[in-house]
């Protein structure tokens, strides 16, 4: 979508899916939601595979070869990496109104999704066939950054015209 111009009023801006408000300050670097939501979400994806590793690291550490880390460590990743995935993309990119529980509310729901499919996923590949949990991670990111594409662009921060 292109950069709204001069003429246009914020609430005049449709976003993704449905989503408006006025543009998130990375508009003004890449001019398009789209990419901007695409750039939030690579730096998102980093910054949540770097939670993962430094508490892989730490419950390695403090519980050397314990099985049951595996889900102590995805659990504390979750928390840490949504919380600064949900002001990234409310502040950086979407830059909506009100609502802010309610967004919040969608927005963990999209992650709860990633965050079953994790457990059911990266645990089995360490616990049973011998990956390292990272490795593991590292490949089912690419699940959860697909995901969450589809979910933020069309749940998360949706709103009606009438509360745009």
């Amino acid at each position: 979508m292109p950069h709204m111009s001069n003429e246009e009023s914020p609430a005049e801006t449709e976003a993704i899916a449905g989503m408006s408000g006025p543009d998130g300050p990375l508009l003004r670097l890449f001019r398009d939601r789209r990419v901007a939501f695409l750039f939030v979400g690579a730096v998102n994806t980093a910054i949540g595979f770097a939670w993962f590793v430094l508490f892989s690291r730490l419950f390695e550490a403090g519980w050397p070869g314990a099985a049951w880390t595996v889900f102590a460590v995805i659990l504390c990743a979750q928390i840490m990496s949504t919380l600064s995935a949900f002001v990234f993309y409310r502040k950086l990119v979407f830059r909506v109104r009100g609502h802010v529980w309610l967004d919040f509310a969608r927005f963990q729901l999209v992650y709860l999704g990633t965050f079953i499919l994790n457990f059911v996923v990266v645990p089995p590949l360490k616990l049973w066939l011998g990956w390292h949990e990272i490795v593991a991670q590292l490949l089912f990111t690419v699940v959860i950054a697909f995901a969450s594409w589809f979910g933020h662009s069309r749940f998360s921060f949706h709103r009606k015209k009438e509360d745009a």
